[in-house]
This record gives C-alpha cells, structure tokens and sequence, in this order.
C-alpha cells in the first residue's frame, strides 16, 4: 500500500532524531534509551525540554524557556510485545495555558508467524457534535450532510465574545492513573481524566473547503480515558480495552451573532447572567436542538517490506465511508495475514447517566452505538486537525540534513496528510449532553515470547514515541495565543513507591 510508505519514511524520520542521544533530563522524569529495555514504566515528562536541547546542538533558535509540554508516557515490554501510550496534559508558554485531550497509543511487535515486524496506532482526535436533517447520509452519524461541530481548543482570543463576563479557563486539572500489572504481569492498567475540561466549538465540515466558525463553549465535568491491556502468550493475543467516559456538560456559552447565552442546570443566561432569556436548562436546550455526540478516531499500521489491507466483512474501507455496525475492521498483510482488529461488535452498546433523573449518577440507560469510517480527505485535509498535523511540515527539513538522497526522493510524500489507513467515527445518537460511557476493543495478534523481558529493538520502541511526541510539539506552536493564566494543575492518583516501578 502506498499510504504505508508514506507512513514508514515520516516515522523513521521522526525516529532519527532521537536516535542521535540527545534526550535530555526532564523537568518531572528522565527519559532515556536505556528505559526502552526495561519492562515497563510510567512517567510524566516536559518534552518541550528536548525541543530546546535539539535546537541547541543543532545550532537552531531554541523554543523559549517559560514553554512547556507536559506528557504522560506509559510503556509495557514484556512477551515480545511493547505498548506505548501518552496522553497529553497540557502545553504552556508560561503565562498562557490550554488543556488539550490528546489520547495516543501505539504497539510494537512481531506478527504471530514471526516473519513480520510492525507498529499499530490508534488516536483520539476530537469530540464531534452533529445535528442531522432531512438529507443525512447515515442515521445517527455524522456525515457530509450534517451540520458538524467539532471539539477543538484552537488558538483564538475569545475575551472580545465575553465583554464584561470572565472567560471559561481553558486549562482543567488532570489526574494521572499509574501504570499498574497483575502479579504475572499479563494484564495492565493505566489512565487519565481530565476534570472541568473548557472546550471550545467549532462549525466544520468533511467537505472542502471545510472552514471553521466559532459557536459555543461547553464545560464538561470530566473527559476521562482509561486503558486495560490483556496478553494470552498462548493464544498470541494482545487485547487492548479503551474505555471512554464524556462526563456531563455543566455549562455551555453559545453564541448568536452579537448575541451570547449561557446555559446550565437552571436555564439560559444573557450576559453576566443577570437575565433569564431561556427556561430551557442546558440539557434540555442540547435535546431541543437534537444535538447527538460522536469521537473521531484515527488507526494506522505499517508492516516493513509488506503491504496492508483493511476490510470489514469483506469490503476494504481505506478511504471510504463504510458503515462497521455490529462489525470490526481486519489489517491482513499481502500474504494474508491477519495482524490487527478494531472491534466494534463485542461492545456495540454505551451507557447514558441521565442526571435530570438521577443527580447521583448511579443508573444508566443502555443505547447502541453506531460506527462507521469516513473518507480520509474529509479529515485529513481539515484545518480544523492542523493540532495533528502540524509538525509534518518540517520533517523534510530534518530529514535533509540526515539523508539529502532520500529527501529528495520523500519530500513530496512527506508533505502528503493523506498517508491514513483509515479515520473511524462512534457515534452517540441519544445525548442530551449527559454522562456517557463505551469501551472500544482492539485486538492484536503477536508472536509471544518468554515471560522474562530481552532488549527490544530500540528502534521499534523509538518509533513509538516519537509519534506521540511529534502531536505534542505540534500542540505547543498553538500556545502564544492564549489568555488564560497558566497552572500545571497534574495530580496522581495511587502513586506507586517509584515512578519507574510497577507493584
């Protein structure tokens, strides 16, 4: 597949750069090499320190030194398999800060007849609202025809919207979940919430030219991303369950031209909140609207020397729109084969907390989800995902100075943001802004190995952060723009006795 090239030079290029040995001591943990032989760790590490470190040796203007990306990193090596997972917390310039829920992990290993060696990565890119009308494409998911609204904290001064009114602070508190295994070291658990998470809204569209207006601002009581990891060394399985909870939104600030509404659990507030101008709570305002909730995610996976397929019962789905109900998606190399699922059948449905019922949360109502995959083009090519994207454009540069041949040979494709395997989308038709949760399955077929830890490729583990660092970086271009005052604001849950340890 020739997506899967593109993929392969913009990782090894990434991972150039942090084969050089230039990972510095962090502001909160070192990172080094050397860990990527140990079998697992956690840390919380400022990758914008490295950014400074490589500008320095390489004669560039380092990043300033108030600037800040803070990353949390989980790694797994055990089996023959290895895991790496970052979350981002937050990136700041030192007086700004904004939370920016990006969600990445990645998987490292050999397939299970031994003869394939290969990276899987999976994303959580945005929360995506949707309101359907007459010409919908596919019920109860967002598609062309929708009106869309995508979940971006984008760098735009919004104090000119508030007038007199504070600002919602775009920075929220995070909580760390320690990495933390089963006695034989076959199961793992890790996460992270992040609480009162300020999102701002965008109208967008997956048709060109695309654009962005902005439309509201929402406050949700928590976005929260927990992970279980499951080996069965004899099956060759390695299952990784993502569970995904989209708390409640407590407030949302929408805007109608001069016109700005705040809304929450009593009704709809004009500015400074003095006016009532609406009887319809927050919750009752999203239903009215018949708003519904969807994630978009991204899946790529490189096999070295081998082409990939994806299909779902039978019908490929690289850049399609498929829908995958009741269903998943199978990577088969060109030889047939398998190494990969995306499980959308084991669990199809999600649990809704309706807090107008129950303020306690305690009960749920049980809904299906919908799942489907959309065009590459219509995401991809999005400014609404330069977050992502960002960061590509200057790969050719680095790469030049490594391997002028191969520049010269790459730097088109390199500039290409078409290299996807595929986008999917969940979607959540029943919402009214409550508490929703849904975990997802992926299923990777591996060939295990003994239970006693050897040195990975370092290459292959490198590869792994790189990707995560590289949406850091290009996150922490968007920060000067901000305005509200920074705070670290990172808690750990269960702190283990040492960071790099696992109980």
């Amino acid at each position: 597949m020739q997506n899967n090239k593109h993929m392969i030079l913009v990782v090894v290029s990434i991972a150039a750069i942090f084969s050089v040995g230039l990972l510095p001591a962090l502001a909160a943990d070192t990172l080094i090499p050397s860990d990527f032989n140990e079998e697992s760790w956690w840390k919380i590490i400022d990758f914008y320190d490295y950014a400074r470190a490589y500008a320095a040796s390489h004669g560039k203007a380092p990043p300033p030194a108030s600037s800040h990306a803070n990353l949390y990193l989980t790694y797994v090596n055990t089996r023959g398999i290895q895991v790496m997972y970052g979350g981002l917390a937050n990136i700041t310039d030192g007086t700004r800060t904004v939370t920016l829920p990006i969600q990445s992990w990645m998987m490292h290993y050999k397939s299970n007849n031994g003869s394939k060696d290969l990276v899987t990565a999976g994303s959580f890119i945005m929360l995506l609202a949707f309101e359907e009308n007459g010409t919908t494409k596919y019920v109860d998911s967002p598609d062309i025809n929708d009106t869309l609204y995508a979940s971006f904290n984008m760098g735009f001064d919004l104090t000119n919207k508030f007038g007199a009114e504070t600002l919602p602070g775009l920075s929220s508190k995070t909580e760390i979940i320690p990495l933390t295994s089963s006695a034989d070291g076959l199961s793992w658990h890790w996460g992270m919430t992040y609480t009162n998470l300020t999102t701002i809204w965008w109208r967008t569209s997956m048709n060109p030219p695309f654009g962005h207006q902005f439309v509201a601002i929402s406050r949700y009581d928590e976005l929260a991303f927990t992970y279980d990891l499951i080996l069965n060394p004899t099956d060759g399985t390695a299952t990784l369950r993502t569970n995904y909870i989209v708390g409640k939104i407590t407030d949302l600030w929408v805007f109608f031209g001069l016109l700005q509404l705040h809304y929450n659990n009593t009704g709809g507030y004009g500015p400074l909140g003095l006016v009532q101008w609406d009887d319809h709570n927050v919750h009752q305002f999203i239903q009215s609207r018949g708003i519904k909730m969807s994630i978009v995610q991204f899946q790529s996976t490189v096999i070295l020397d081998h082409m990939v397929s994806f299909e779902s019962d039978g019908a490929t789905v690289n850049d399609t729109e498929a829908s995958v109900d009741g269903s998943n998606i199978t990577a088969t190399a060109d030889d047939g084969e398998r190494i990969f699922i995306a499980d959308f059948a084991t669990k199809r449905t999600y649990n809704l907390y309706n807090c107008t019922k129950d303020p306690t949360e305690a009960q749920f109502d049980i809904y299906n989800t919908t799942a489907r995959t959309a065009k590459v083009g219509g995401m991809a090519d999005n400014p609404v995902f330069y977050i992502h994207t960002g960061l590509m454009r200057y790969i050719p540069l680095v790469l030049a100075n490594m391997d002028p041949a191969l520049y010269e040979q790459a730097k088109d494709h390199l500039l290409d943001m078409t290299y996807a395997d595929y986008f999917y989308i969940i979607g959540y038709p029943t919402y009214s802004g409550y508490r929703i949760e849904h975990d997802p399955t992926y299923t990777v077929y591996f060939k295990a190995a003994a239970a006693i830890a050897t040195p990975p490729n370092l290459g292959g583990a490198i590869i792994l952060i790189a990707i995560i660092a590289a949406i850091a970086v290009a996150a922490v271009l968007l920060v000067r723009r901000r305005r509200p005052k920074y705070t670290s604001n990172i808690q750990v849950s269960n702190v283990p006795s040492s960071p790099s340890a696992v109980p």
